[in-house]
């Protein structure tokens, strides 16, 4: 299996929204909405500051990965939001979710970037095997959220 590993481009969303089907089926905390699910994926394309990679397979989509850059008082300069990890489930298992956060932690390396982070369901144990195995660090915080209006 061939796979090319890029810069998303407009023309992907549509199999990049398939993938977060796939993704938020097994996460708790959402729930797919493919509407909001392109709107999303068409600002982080086009925003310029943050970037997403997709794995593409015979022309085919089959895996996606982006970093949004924040600033963090903690290490005084910029970080990486590491979301959307995700391979689609019939190519798990080949590497390609390795090749993408690899090339996600060199685009961070290379702008800058002090630290990436990233948020995981505490029950997607396939997924906390995947990063500790990748050298990630589970930390002691609490990922925490409040809504303030509904994005429809």
């Amino acid at each position: 299996m061939d796979i090319m590993i890029r810069p998303a481009e407009t023309r992907d969303i549509e199999a990049m929204a398939e993938l977060l089907g796939a993704l938020f089926s097994i996460e708790a905390d959402f729930a797919f909405d493919r509407d909001r699910q392109r709107q999303g994926l068409a600002l982080l394309i086009g925003s310029g500051a943050d970037r997403v990679l997709v794995a593409e397979s015979d022309g085919r989509v089959v895996g996606m990965c982006s970093v949004q850059t924040l600033i963090s008082t903690a290490e005084g300069g910029r970080v990486g939001l590491v979301e959307d990890m995700v391979v689609a489930p019939e190519v798990r298992g080949k590497g390609i979710g390795r090749r993408l956060l690899g090339e996600i932690e060199r685009w961070a390396a290379d702008a800058g970037l002090t630290r990436l982070q990233l948020l995981a369901d505490r029950t997607n144990e396939p997924a906390l095997t995947f990063y500790d195995r990748l050298g990630w660090e589970r930390t002691a915080l609490v990922g925490l959220r409040k809504m303030l209006r509904d994005a429809g």
